[in-house]
């Protein structure tokens, strides 16, 4: 088949692209942006468009479909002349459920967590060798792409994202897979610019749980206030799972889990991450796999790439990162750290960029996120305020965290600075950001906290 992608520099995009161009496809593509890693793993396939930009001529009728990501807009030309041409025209969640339609379809939703609790599934299922197909949030350890759709597989396993499918779609992603199986991890208000009432986002929960075929499951986060009244106001055709996170206990060293006499040592510390493994678990079970086979897999699990991934550590001092932006995740990520590490004081940079984050409407819903941290840097990055909003004061940051002691800055030099001046003997740094901290490297920073030693 040949298919043409427009946006091809997206994340899942250019992975779907990479997933096709391994099956023999033949995968043209285009964007006006195309930052790494994506710029690099396409041009390793030979995908990387030649130019960067739109171009109508590079749509014609031999094509067979173009894929259309969110990034482009409604008047792309190249979106113009398919449409005029009458070709197939698909956003990813779209062709993703055309391709997958005879597969057990398993969606993983909510605010908070989708990407770990997918990734901890597909970590199971591959340690016993099981056939699936997959769409994750990030790239894992043991696997060549974010994006499988082999035919032969019977299990398809998605993380279901609630932001909008395409220009031309606006409806959340996950509206679009029909699941027989879903997890709803959480729900807190997220993406304010597609969904500006909180009453809003979570009705887009409620039209998923409707989605969900008779005689099929949802596995719910039986302490999450929002998702439990949620699961009473719906009168489903399917069956009802809650989880919770199981007995467990953490220091330094890692995680012990406490199951019926027996005890198994996790990598992934939190209780937010111990929430998910046991969602991952009930996830499991519906596929066969015994709850002590599920956490005796686990105990091989490293985690997800920038899900408080451990860049570097120490005898007295570590160094993480995670993609926490929205207030429920950062406030997570915050209290794991603590939690593991209760004897050492903490230092966070949270990065400020997206549309939610330097939304001033939206601001209140970070207040406490940072509360136990001793030393607080938010950096707003000048170029997202720019794009994506009017100034911010640091005094309207210092209101919306309720703390006045943040160093709140624009200047990623002032960044370098109050970490470098830091005392870093018996203290903790997390950088957490879903964009590119000012284009600090893991690295540099490393060298800011006297840490270069990966963790093993």
């Amino acid at each position: 088949m040949k298919y043409h992608f427009i946006a091809i520099g997206g994340s899942v995009m250019h992975n779907l692209a990479l997933a096709l161009h391994q099956q023999g496809h033949t995968i043209t593509g285009s964007d006006d942006e195309i930052y790494d890693p994506a710029r690099t793993f396409l041009q390793q396939a030979g995908l990387l468009p030649a130019r960067e930009g739109w171009d109508p001529e590079r749509i014609h009728q031999e094509l067979d479909a173009v894929i259309v990501g969110m990034h482009a807009k409604a008047d792309n030309p190249e979106l113009l002349k398919a449409q005029a041409l009458g070709l197939p025209v698909y956003s990813f969640p779209a062709f993703i459920y055309a391709h997958s339609q005879s597969q057990q379809r398993i969606v993983i939703a909510g605010s908070h967590g989708k990407t770990t609790i997918t990734s901890m599934i597909m970590h199971v299922l591959r340690h016993y060798e099981h056939d699936f197909n997959y769409l994750v949030g990030a790239r894992l350890e043991g696997f060549d792409t974010m994006v499988r759709l082999s035919p032969t597989a019977p299990v398809i396993v998605l993380e279901g994202d609630e932001y909008l499918t395409s220009p031309l779609d606006r409806r959340p992603k996950f509206l679009h897979y029909q699941p027989h199986i879903v997890v709803l991890s959480g729900i807190a208000w997220d993406h304010i610019n597609a969904f500006p009432t909180y009453e809003g986002y979570k009705e887009q929960f409620a039209l998923l749980l409707r989605t969900i075929a008779k005689n099929g499951a949802l596995i719910y986060a039986a302490e999450d206030t929002e998702v439990q009244a949620l699961v009473r106001q719906e009168d489903p055709a399917y069956h009802c799972i809650p989880y919770r996170a199981p007995h467990y206990s953490s220091d330094a060293d890692g995680t012990t889990v406490q199951l019926e006499q027996r005890t198994y040592q996790l990598s992934v510390f939190g209780r937010h991450n111990l929430s998910n493994a046991a969602a991952a678990q009930q996830v499991c079970a519906q596929l066969g796999i015994t709850a002590e086979a599920f956490w005796r897999a686990m105990e091989h699990f490293k985690g997800a790439a920038k899900r408080l991934e451990p860049i570097a550590e120490g005898k007295d001092r570590a160094l993480f990162r995670d993609f926490a932006h929205a207030p429920s995740k950062v406030k997570a990520s915050v209290s794991a750290m603590l939690e593991r590490y209760p004897d050492r004081p903490l230092t966070a940079v949270l990065e400020l960029h997206t549309f939610s984050s330097l939304n001033p409407d939206f601001l209140p819903q970070y207040a406490h996120t940072l509360a136990g941290v001793e030393e607080g840097i938010i950096y707003l990055n000048p170029q997202a305020m720019a794009k994506k909003g009017r100034p911010i004061s640091a005094q309207e940051i210092h209101d919306a965290f309720q703390r006045t002691d943040l160093l709140v800055t624009q200047d990623i030099a002032e960044v370098v600075q109050a970490l470098q001046q830091q005392e870093w003997p018996h203290r903790n740094l997390i950088c957490m950001s879903s964009g590119n901290l000012g284009g600090l490297s893991m690295d540099e920073i490393g060298s800011f906290v006297g840490l270069t030693e990966k963790p093993t």
